[in-house]
């Protein structure tokens, strides 16, 4: 079986992304121009001078979780990604916990950002004269989004990829000149972390898990993408190393730049526009702004795409209706997936904006929601890594020390995000943030009790399941070994080790 004719199977337009697209994909749902243009406030208000540091460490961690991740990547895909890679190391049960958080997370995440579309268009386009209510601004963000990526998945990666390095080039130049205006000076608050505590790096984590959020969409991707088992885990590590660094470099030069101005960039909606005027550039601020205003777009557009094919596996699998499983006969792409997908995030933020919470508050909220789903994925993945290469015969010493970093890396925002009571190092976090752990909980064990019932009511539904994503792993391996994939003979030796 060919590459190819094994893309077809799911009905998806096959081996059409280049690995800069699929690197698209994985930027969009990253969106690294919102945070430095808009969401650095709701970051810097946690962790203060030590914002720079809960990057940094947010990027060492989600290296190692990305080598776990690339175990499965490198040897076989699937729309269902993450979920198809928890079946196979972990088994069913954990596969579909892995898969409904992924589905939350990437929903929140395209809410998140919509609220953020709406909230910054309505400033941007407010200094015309105009302005259409919250609902409208959600309401065009989530439709524009819908189309395109109902259209055609090879038109939405295209449009990531050229608005996202438009944005990013843009901000890196107007950074370079904020700094270059300060003298290229050491901000010495930051590097002592003065103010600083634990717990504050802790709970500044769980926003950029939300910052990083959605660096392995790309892995969805695997029906679509040219050479799968190479371009996609090159896009998985690049995009965080390239992600990471550009925060840290644009969270130090920005909450530098605020140190002398008299504004608090925690309460600042648009910090580089009022930078860029501090220096006397304004224009490139409102560039900067218009930039964000599309990258917003791209990152709503970049997770219905992986929210609506990790549910169109898992539709095909009996974990939703059948009809999320189906591909459009003419654009291949899962357009009933997409479009609920597409409706879910226009009606959350939709009814949060109708009980008056504010679009930058909603921001914030579904963002922390989203980084739970996340946690869980990718620490259930660094787990599944080490015991399914166990079960190939090629677990080595240095798999095991991989996970274990990753995994105490991820559950460092774990504690952040619980605290613990009485204590002044891991405080236990201010309302509504505290709540939203055990709703994230709380929505697992629903999700979790739906499946065990569909499992009692259906026994034969997991044995399908297994049997599908074995099929799938091995006829990619056959793919892979045919095209020369990978390279490694035509017979493959179970004790070979992998180059990932």
């Amino acid at each position: 079986m060919t590459s190819q004719s094994l893309q077809s199977l799911h009905g998806l337009k096959p081996n059409c992304l280049s690995f800069g697209e699929v690197l698209a994909q994985s930027f969009a749902v990253i969106a690294p121009t919102t945070i430095p243009a808009s969401n650095i406030g709701l970051i810097v208000a946690l962790a203060g001078n030590g914002t720079w540091l809960s990057f940094l460490i947010g990027l060492v961690g989600l290296v190692f979780v990305s080598i776990n991740i690339n175990q499965f990547a490198s040897r076989s895909a699937s729309p269902g990604s993450f979920y198809s890679y928890i079946v196979k190391g972990l088994g069913p049960t954990a596969g579909v916990i892995c898969g409904w958080s992924l589905v939350l997370a990437y929903l929140c995440t395209g809410m998140a950002v919509l609220c953020g579309f709406a909230n910054f268009s309505s400033v941007f386009i407010g200094h015309l004269g105009i302005h259409p209510s919250s609902i409208t601004l959600l309401a065009i963000g989530a439709g524009i989004a819908w189309y395109t990526a109902y259209k055609d998945i090879q038109l939405s990666a295209m449009a990531m990829l050229w608005i996202e390095g438009a944005s990013l080039l843009l901000i890196a130049v107007l950074c370079g000149l904020i700094w270059a205006h300060h003298g290229f000076a050491l901000d010495w608050p930051q590097l002592r972390l003065e103010g600083v505590t634990p717990g504050n790096i802790a709970t500044g984590l769980v926003l950029v898990m939300f910052g990083f959020s959605g660096f392995e969409s790309a892995t969805t991707l695997g029906d679509e993408a040219k050479r799968p088992l190479q371009t996609i885990p090159r896009a998985v590590m690049g995009s965080v190393i390239l992600a990471g660094l550009f925060f840290v470099a644009t969270t130090y030069i920005e909450v530098l730049g605020f140190q002398q101005s008299g504004m608090s960039i925690a309460m600042t909606e648009e910090p580089l526009a009022f930078l860029s005027q501090q220096i006397g550039l304004g224009y490139l601020g409102e560039l900067v702004g218009l930039g964000a205003l599309f990258s917003f777009f791209a990152c709503i557009l970049g997770t219905i795409n992986p929210a609506a094919r990790v549910a169109f596996m898992m539709a095909r699998h009996g974990l939703f209706h059948a009809s999320l499983g189906e591909a459009h006969a003419a654009n291949r792409t899962p357009h009933i997936a997409v479009t609920m997908c597409s409706l879910v995030m226009f009606l959350v933020p939709a009814v949060m904006a109708m009980g008056n919470i504010s679009l930058f508050e909603s921001m914030g909220y579904l963002g922390a929601i989203c980084s739970y789903g996340f946690l869980t994925v990718y620490i259930l993945v660094s787990i599944a890594a080490p015991l399914y290469l166990y079960k190939i015969r090629q677990l080595r010493l240095r798999d095991i020390v991989c996970a274990a970093v990753a995994i105490g890396f991820m559950m460092i925002p774990v504690v952040g995000s619980v605290g613990i009571p009485g204590s002044d190092w891991f405080p236990v976090p201010e309302a509504p943030y505290r709540w939203f752990p055990y709703l994230f909980l709380l929505y697992l064990i629903i999700t979790c009790g739906w499946f065990v019932r569909q499992r009692l009511r259906r026994p034969h539904m997991v044995k399908i399941m297994q049997r599908n994503v074995e099929e799938l792993h091995e006829r990619f391996a056959t793919a892979a070994v045919a095209s020369e994939l990978l390279p490694i003979s035509s017979h493959p030796d179970p004790n070979r080790r992998s180059r990932y």
